[in-house]
C-alpha cells in the first residue's frame, strides 16, 4: 500500500509542522510524515513551511533566528522531531533552500535508521543531481506541477531514472492512471499532494500511487484501509 504522508503534520487538527502536530499524525497511523526544512541563524535544520514564523504578534526570520527562539515559537529542530518521535516512519522534507541539504544529511546520518527512510523533495534538478552524487542511501524526490515540466513528460522520466531519482510528486489532479504507470515503467514512484477529501484519496489510489499527501491524516489512514481490504469497489 502506498506510503501515507501526514502533511505538515495532522495540520486540520493541530497547529502545522509542530511537536504534537507529528506526534499526533503518528498516533494516527500515518506511515510517514511531511514538512518543510530551512537553516536558523544557528546553522540547525528547523522545519517551518515559511522563511518568517508568526505567532500571535511575536515575528521570527527563521535565517536571523536560533533554533532555540524558534522552538520558543513551537518551531522544532529536526534533530528534535527524531529524538522525540524516533526513526520508525518515512519522513519526506521539503528542502526550502538549498543550503539546507547538507545539514539535513548529516541530521539523519547521526540517528539510526533515519537516513534510508528520508525523502527529499525539490523542484530543482541540478539539487538533486548533486544530492544522488554525494548521498547514494537518501531518497529524492521531483516535485513539480506538471505545467512546469518543460519537457515531454516520458522524456523527464526516463532522465529522472537515469539520475537516480526516486519519485516524482506532483498535485492530485496532475496524475492520471496512464502518467502513473509511465513513470513506473521508468522505475519511477508516483506521489500526489494536497489530497484531502475521500473521493480524491480513493481516485490517487486508483491510478496506483506510491505516496500521497494529506492534512486530514484519520481521513486517510482510514480511506487507504478500507481500500486494502474491499478494493475500488
Amino acid at each position: 500500500m502506498p506510503i501515507t504522508f501526514a502533511h505538515r503534520g495532522a495540520r486540520a487538527d493541530e497547529r502545522e509542522n509542530t511537536l504534537p502536530a507529528f506526534e499526533r499524525a503518528l498516533r494516527a497511523g500515518a506511515r510517514g510524515l511531511e514538512s518543510d526544512a530551512w537553516v536558523a541563524g544557528d546553522g540547525e535544520v528547523v522545519l517551518a513551511h515559511d522563511p518568517v514564523v508568526w505567532r500571535g504578534l511575536r515575528r521570527r526570520r527563521i535565517r536571523r533566528s536560533t533554533s532555540a527562539d524558534l522552538a520558543a515559537m513551537e518551531v522544532p529542530r529536526l534533530a528534535t522531531l527524531y529524538e522525540t518521535c524516533g526513526t520508525g516512519y518515512e519522513l519526506s522534507l521539503d528542502v526550502k533552500e538549498e543550503r539546507a541539504a547538507d545539514p539535513i544529511l548529516d541530521v539523519a546520518r547521526a540517528h539510526d535508521g533515519a537516513l534510508g527512510r528520508l525523502w527529499l523533495c525539490t523542484p530543482s534538478e541540478g539539487l538533486l543531481r548533486r544530492l544522488r552524487a554525494e548521498e547514494p542511501g537518501v531518497r529524492l524526490v521531483h516535485s513539480r506541477r506538471k505545467r512546469a515540466v518543460e519537457k515531454p513528460l516520458e522524456r523527464h522520466a526516463a532522465e529522472l531514472a537515469d539520475r537516480g531519482v526516486d519519485a516524482m510528486n506532483m498535485h492530485h489532479t496532475d496524475w492520471s492512471a496512464g502518467l502513473v504507470a509511465l513513470f513506473h515503467r521508468f522505475g519511477v514512484k508516483a506521489f500526489a499532494w494536497d489530497v484531502q477529501e475521500v473521493r480524491h484519496i480513493r481516485a490517487v489510489l486508483a491510478m496506483g500511487v506510491d505516496g500521497l499527501y494529506s492534512d486530514h491524516v484519520e481521513r486517510m489512514v482510514a480511506t487507504v484501509a478500507e481500500w486494502a481490504v474491499d478494493g475500488p469497489a
